[in-house]
């Protein structure tokens, strides 16, 4: 008879998952219980009162924080990254599936950012757009900044999707008359397609989340993180804690859609 004893390892394990589980989503049920906190309400527990008085109060004008300009602004600059990010891994994906002089040193190049604490980035293209008479801006600099995080993910992403990528398809194609356009257009790019999506998603999430990257590069107007944080010094009521349950939302809902069309798009696949 099988005996069902777990050995330590399990429950350390387990315990370790509870507390990371805790620190993930304690916070975050923190600040949704109380942005429903009553007009009255302050920023800490206890309730006084349920309500929705501090959504509303988002729509209306506040004596501190631009929230619809700063979405507006880092939704933006979310889009503009992951489009980048989406076409450039892609290409540098097909590049490195052939062999060429210094590719080894180029595919270090690319990555080496990640390891180069964000800030000292944040701060350098800062100080060189200054340097050259340029205004940092959310559109240019921040855009730049954000770039150096989110191409190496998209680089390592497609090269692992590539490299589990089988050629005996495209030399189907070739053999029965299709151009080397046709052959990505209709058999390439279908079957890379959830891992683009996913690549898409991978960008425009950390564009999005992104703070220190865009301390130093985001100019005179902030986006959404920077403002959230400039909120914290100066505003005392649960209306930060509704924009923070509203932007967390957000996110899930574009992470639910991109799930969403991954499965459509394979369910397509299977069915053609």
């Amino acid at each position: 008879m099988h005996s069902d004893k777990r050995g330590r390892e399990f429950y350390i394990l387990a315990i370790f998952f509870a507390v990371f589980v805790l620190f993930l989503y304690g916070p975050l049920s923190a600040i949704l219980i109380l942005s429903f906190q009553g007009p009255n309400g302050g920023l800490t527990f206890p309730l006084n009162g349920v309500s929705v008085h501090w959504f509303t109060n988002l729509f209306e004008t506040q004596a501190v924080g631009d929230f619809g300009g700063s979405f507006r602004r880092s939704l933006l600059l979310g889009l503009m990254v992951m489009i980048v990010t989406v076409v450039v891994s892609l290409l540098a994906g097909l590049a490195f599936r052939r062999g060429f002089i210094g590719a080894t040193a180029l595919f270090y190049l690319a990555v080496a950012s990640l390891v180069v604490p964000s800030i000292i980035i944040s701060l350098g293209i800062g100080v060189l757009f200054q340097q050259i008479g340029l205004q940092p801006s959310w559109f240019s600099s921040a855009f730049g900044a954000h770039l150096t995080w989110t191409l190496p993910f998209g680089v390592l992403i497609m090269f692992a999707v590539f490299n589990r990528f089988s050629p005996a398809y495209e030399e189907a194609a070739r053999d029965l008359g299709a151009t080397s356009w046709q052959t990505f257009r209709h058999v390439l790019l279908p079957m890379i397609a959830p891992s683009l999506i996913g690549v898409g998603l991978f960008g425009f999430t950390l564009s999005y989340d992104e703070f220190a990257r865009t301390l130093m590069t985001a100019g005179t107007f902030n986006t959404l993180p920077l403002e959230i944080y400039g909120m914290t010094t100066n505003v005392t009521t649960p209306v930060l804690y509704a924009l923070g349950t509203v932007t967390t939302v957000f996110s899930f809902l574009v992470i639910a859609g991109t799930l969403g069309l991954i499965v459509h798009l394979n369910r397509r696949r299977q069915r053609s």
